[in-house]
């Protein structure tokens, strides 16, 4: 069975070696926002790009060698999956033009040397602007599949109107969006103090508020072309979804605590502009992935791994959704491949 994976991370390969692109990546980094970005010296002698919020909190880790061609198809070949989507993982939110056009310029690098295996997915400082517009439709030319979007940047998340321009030109080339999570979300200091609740719980937070605040904007009626495939389940948001339907109250009720209007506005926007990526589907659990499947539809879900995070979760992922959950063939096939070739336009 063909497999497609739209989440393998993507870096400049010489991102280490080159010192106006590293520090491209160490500058923008915005430091007063207590964004503190290093680069150290692991045990076994590579390198590491760190960063973290507040000082002393590591919210992202890349190691020097995990990133290039090579790593990607040696993966690709142990899990068995036969194509993969490119996206700068995280660092997205702040990278100035000039450096994203590098980033860019080596996906479609990588892709070339790929043999067809590989996709690139364009990088572009969401702000508008005729440079900003005219480097994604460059990145689409030269073969891009999708652009790609942070949740959120700064304290603006994707509903905010500073994001009109650029989300124009995204409706109006009717191009696809893949929307890559954030370390953290925009209010992050209660789940700073733990590890995992940081670095995994943080990330489905932000998630799941970007989701939120697109449906309920209703910023999906004036740009209906948008498809937004959003990381980690979209939040568990297939939890929420009937949840934050709105519904009507049978009975006369003292007042209206909860907006009972738009819920089948909601269920529309759900059915034709949210989509979402399966990141690393097996540490979700079989129960939990199951019903996604069956609350959002298996046409809304993807196969994702976060490679290079860990790297035994592309296999892994691969293994569970071919052998551990109980879904149809049909449905399978959807997950692991058919719709992401739908979704993206792949030649495969």
């Amino acid at each position: 069975m063909t497999v497609v994976d739209i989440n393998i991370h993507h870096l400049p390969e010489d991102l280490f070696d080159n010192e106006q692109t590293l520090n491209g990546f160490l500058s923008t980094a915005p430091r007063g926002f207590g964004e503190i970005a290093t680069v150290k010296t692991m045990d076994d002698g590579r390198r590491q790009l760190i960063l973290e919020k507040p000082a002393g909190y590591q919210n992202l880790n890349y190691v020097e060698g995990d990133y290039n061609v090579d790593a990607k198809l040696a993966a690709m070949d142990e899990a068995g999956v036969d194509y993969g989507i490119m996206r700068v993982p995280v660092w997205q939110e702040w990278l100035r033009l000039d450096t994203c056009k590098v980033v860019n310029d080596n996906a479609r690098e990588i892709v070339e040397r790929s043999g067809g295996r590989l996709f690139s997915t364009a990088c572009v400082p969401p702000w508008g602007g005729k440079e900003n517009i005219d480097e994604l439709k460059r990145c689409l030319d030269n073969g891009a599949v999708a652009v790609q979007l942070a949740c959120h940047y700064g304290q603006l998340y994707l509903d905010d109107e500073a994001f009109a321009p650029y989300l124009d030109a995204i409706n109006e080339l009717n191009v696809p969006v893949i929307v890559h999570h954030t370390p953290l979300p925009v209010e992050w200091r209660s789940v700073i103090d733990y590890t995992n609740l940081r670095r995994e719980y943080g990330r489905i937070v932000d998630q799941a508020t970007a989701v939120g605040r697109e449906l309920f904007s209703g910023m999906f009626d004036r740009w209906p072309n948008l498809k937004f495939t959003h990381t980690m389940f979209g939040g568990n948001w297939f939890a929420n979804t009937a949840l934050m339907t709105p519904h009507a109250t049978h009975k006369k009720e003292a007042m209206q605590r909860l907006d009972p209007t738009g819920g089948d506005a909601i269920r529309k926007y759900l059915e034709n502009n949210i989509f979402f990526d399966m990141t690393h589907p097996h540490s979700w659990g079989k129960e939990q992935v199951e019903a996604a499947l069956r609350i959002n539809g298996a046409d809304h879900y993807m196969f994702g791994s976060s490679f290079p995070v860990f790297y035994s979760w592309m296999s892994q992922g691969v293994e569970f959704l071919k052998n551990e959950i109980e879904v149809s063939d049909e449905d399978r096939e959807k997950i692991l491949w058919k719709n992401a070739k739908e979704m993206f336009n792949l030649p495969i």
